[in-house]
């Protein structure tokens, strides 16, 4: 009986996609204790920063396949004052937490709050379940960026975040390696004068055929794209329509756009003062379009590296004196990409949009008026 669980769970781990039997391999390592399992938080110059267990890389790992790991936390449980989070940093370090390694082993690192939590103690309780509470995420070629100038994302210093970050690899196929990573999120006392910015997530999403998914395209359907697979990024319009936002590249260069007016679910005019793009390798640009007013308001450059597989750097855009944005206008998002491979690639292509919190602004006033 113990030989035929071991060949069913052997035959089960098998097919199993690399995402999956990564976190497989990571649980053990971890529950284990084959490598350090500890997470190792400081507090220290108006900045927390955690750096997390070791993940361990032992093939090619794609976006979204590598080890990865996950906790709450808390700027500084010990208090309950408010702060204001002005700027977030991830970089791949060794295992001695000191040296640094090169970012090419950063894949996702995201940072999410309890909208819950948060909503609650400000009285905003018909926000709770309304978006999915990503405060922002970092990726390869955009690892570092801070608010411009009197921004920020307000938090109580005890208040519950959650951070999650995965490794990547796209180039190294030789001996098994471990890495760290080093998330820091700074952040500063609270002003009067500041400005709360809420973020909303926008990204590129395409249409597949659910009864069939993995044909791609096709003469009669040439919209159609192909899924990396269906069971995550995969989300149904008003229209009952399939789509899915991390789908395959072809060889060659290709236009992908998405309207995401609704995704944005303006209720008021307001100013847009940041925006982090998320891309994948042979990605060339991000676009956000105002499409009422037919004007671009913003283009991500991202530069893909010449000798390797992944991105040098991605565009970011920060203005103290913001864009303005609209509720009856159609916004769109436009992505260029050039696959200069010879197999297919994978891609999403998403922008983490910081807008002007006219609601949470008046929330503040009232708080500081208190104070």
């Amino acid at each position: 009986m113990i030989l035929v669980a071991i060949s069913i769970g052997g035959i089960y781990y098998l097919n199993l996609s690399s995402r999956h039997k990564a976190i497989i391999k990571t649980r053990i390592n971890h529950t284990l204790g084959l490598v350090d399992n500890t997470w190792n938080i400081k507090i220290e110059n108006n900045s927390v920063s955690l750096i997390t267990p070791t993940l361990v890389v032992d093939q090619v790992y794609k976006s979204m396949e590598g080890p990865k790991v996950m906790r709450s936390f808390q700027i500084n449980p010990k208090n309950d004052d408010l702060v204001w989070i002005t700027s977030f940093e991830t970089k791949a370090i060794s295992t001695n937490e000191v040296d640094r390694l090169s970012n090419d082993y950063v894949c996702h690192t995201n940072i999410d709050f309890y909208d819950g939590e948060h909503y609650s103690r400000w009285n905003l309780n018909e926000r709770i379940g309304q978006h999915y509470p990503r405060l922002t995420s970092m990726s390869n070629g955009i690892e570092t960026y801070k608010f411009p100038k009197g921004f920020g994302f307000p938090v109580f210093e005890n208040e519950n975040l959650f951070l999650s970050t995965q490794a990547l690899n796209h180039n190294i196929k030789s001996e098994p390696f471990s890495v760290k990573h080093k998330v820091t999120l700074g952040y500063q006392p609270n002003d009067k004068k500041m400005k709360s910015l809420q973020s909303k997530t926008v990204f590129v999403m395409l249409p597949y055929d659910a009864n069939n998914p993995f044909q791609g395209p096709t003469e009669n359907n040439p919209n159609m794209c192909l899924p990396v697979e269906t069971g995550n990024h995969s989300y149904k319009n008003k229209d009952g329509e399939s789509l899915s936002g991390h789908w395959v590249v072809f060889p060659g260069r290709e236009t992908y756009s998405y309207d995401i007016t609704q995704q944005l679910q303006l209720k008021d005019s307001t100013t847009m003062h940041h925006i982090a793009t998320h891309l994948h390798p042979y990605a060339e640009t991000l676009t956000l379009k105002d499409k009422t007013m037919d004007s671009v308001l913003f283009t991500s450059k991202a530069e893909n590296y010449t000798d390797k597989i992944g991105l040098k750097s991605v565009s970011t855009f920060s203005s103290e004196e913001g864009v303005m944005l609209y509720p009856d206008h159609n916004y769109e998002l436009v992505l260029k990409t050039n696959n200069t491979s010879d197999v297919n690639q994978d891609m999403m292509a998403s922008m983490f949009v910081f807008l002007f919190d006219k609601e949470m602004d008046e929330k503040l006033k009232a708080y500081n008026a208190q104070k």
